[in-house]
């Protein structure tokens, strides 16, 4: 079955850096659109960065020019670096395959001002 697991999260002062970690499997992973999403406490859940099959990118308004998403086909993994991080990226931060419903456990980011 399909299984994302999320790593790397944290607590970090402003202007620090994470690099966050989702691991797959279940399915044929280099096929797949992946994604990076996080939800703050009383928001919505929104997309922060996604990566195409052929390695293309697009990201969130909010993290331009600050993170990186990027992927490892044969790892089967999707990784998130995030650097010049501000409080107001604290979330929970979930890996997910595609647009389908599967999501990781997600990690904590937490960005002390």
């Amino acid at each position: 079955q399909v299984r994302l697991v999320e790593s790397g999260g944290g607590l970090v002062q402003t202007g620090g850096s994470l690099r966050l970690s989702c691991s797959a499997s279940g399915f044929i992973f280099r096929i797949f659109r992946m994604g990076w999403y996080r939800q703050a406490p009383g928001k919505q859940r929104e997309l922060v960065a996604s990566i195409f099959t052929d390695g293309s990118t697009n990201y969130g308004d909010s993290v331009k020019g600050r993170f990186t998403i990027s992927r490892d086909n044969v790892k089967n993994m999707v990784y998130l670096q995030m650097n010049s991080l501000k409080p107001e990226d604290t979330a929970v931060y979930y890996c997910r395959l595609g647009e389908q419903n599967y999501w990781g456990q997600g990690t904590q980011v937490t960005v002390s001002s």
